[in-house]
């Protein structure tokens, strides 16, 4: 095994010494998009290199298109962390992987690719994981104060200067663009006529969930709202989309509506959620996954912030404008609001209709099949 203190050697070799590479995912659907900027740079700096995505099968759907991943190894969730992680680094040794670069701070995930014996683990020096890693790399100083790709970005960075000596990650704005193929369109165009929709209307994505913090959600009335006006001033059809653990926000919403709505939440995969977004002319949504997701693939996006810091994870990108209103406590970057949660109930609809229609404006093209 080649240690962190044979990285020299490694060094030396070159690229052409790296033939196989395994990236362990992000976990959440919006830091899965976070992170295609820092593969888009690895592909591009070992070019002849295989490299595979291990991730959580729930969010490797965004990668179906993707020209810059060769292949995806899924796993899901066990009982047992301890297990998964054996079952795990089992499945790693039979590729016999050359490069391990950890993208979770996860105690875990260093540990599976110990065990998998990859000869170069490199990721954040986090959760006392230090020793697992051939190179453990400091958190950067300006982890609270610069966008989350950034975070990604850096740690490719360090794999080109530790194993090839060179150092040409760019400073640039990073490109978090996610293709999504003709045919896919098709399908999600096709489906969303057979559930009714008029294809000479505009679509308008709702998000209304958060899956793991409930202040994050603005008011289930007040998305009630915002659709029927939009539905009014525009005539689109309204599509509300969230996760299977998100049905009963949406459906609250659908409840509270004063226009038709077609309701796919927990109905679609993260691939097929991806191209819905792709031929919507906008989604609204809270700070979640599918707002993330839906400038990715080139859909106008308005996005609502309260308790969490959209100067380190709001969308990045140009397709997508961050709503919220000024308060003391926010960020407070807390789940459930503590007093009156007026980082969410001081945005009013009309506010975000504003920014709706702005946006529709500018994008006035209509979806086909």
């Amino acid at each position: 095994m080649t240690t962190a203190a044979g990285s020299s050697v490694l060094k030396m070799n070159g690229r052409n010494d790296i033939r196989k590479i395994v990236v362990r995912g992000t976990n959440w659907l919006g830091d899965a998009v976070m992170s295609v900027p820092a593969l888009r740079e690895l592909s591009r700096i070992f070019p002849d290199a295989e490299i595979v995505l291990h991730s959580k099968g729930s969010v490797n759907g965004i990668f179906a298109d993707a020209d810059f991943i060769d292949r995806i190894m899924p796993f899901e969730n066990r009982p047992s962390k301890i297990r998964r992680t054996i079952e795990e680094a089992d499945r790693l040794i039979e590729d016999d992987f050359d490069l391990a670069i950890l993208f979770p701070n996860s105690f875990e995930s260093a540990l599976t690719s110990r065990l998998a014996k990859i000869p170069r683990r490199i990721g954040y020096n986090k959760d006392l994981r230090g020793l697992l890693l051939t190179h453990p790399i400091p958190v950067p100083e300006w982890k609270e104060h610069q966008h989350e790709v950034f975070y990604y970005l850096n740690l490719v960075a360090e794999a080109e200067r530790k194993y090839l000596g060179t150092s040409t990650v760019p400073i640039g704005p990073p490109d978090i663009s996610i293709p999504v193929s003709a045919e896919r369109q098709a399908r999600a165009a096709t489906r969303l006529v057979e559930m009714g929709a008029d294809p000479s209307k505009k679509v308008i994505a709702i998000g209304a969930g958060s899956t793991n913090s409930m202040a994050k959600r603005w008011p289930a009335e007040r998305f009630a709202s915002l659709a029927s006006a939009l539905a009014a001033e525009v005539e689109a059809e309204i599509i509300l989309m969230g996760s299977d653990t998100e049905r009963q926000a949406v459906q609250d919403v659908a409840d509270l509506c004063g226009v038709p709505t077609i309701n796919i939440a927990g109905e679609t995969s993260v691939e097929e959620a991806a191209a819905v977004l792709s031929v919507a002319d906008l989604l609204v949504s809270n700070d979640m996954g599918l707002a993330h997701l839906a400038p990715a693939v080139g859909t106008k996006t308005a996005v609502i912030f309260g308790p969490t810091n959209p100067v380190t994870t709001r969308p990045y990108s140009d397709n997508a404008v961050v709503i919220r209103t000024g308060v003391d406590c926010s960020p407070c970057m807390l789940r459930d609001c503590p007093i009156d949660h007026r980082c969410m109930t001081g945005i009013a609809v009309d506010s975000v209709l504003g920014v709706c229609l702005e946006l529709l404006e500018a994008k006035d093209d209509a979806w086909v099949i």
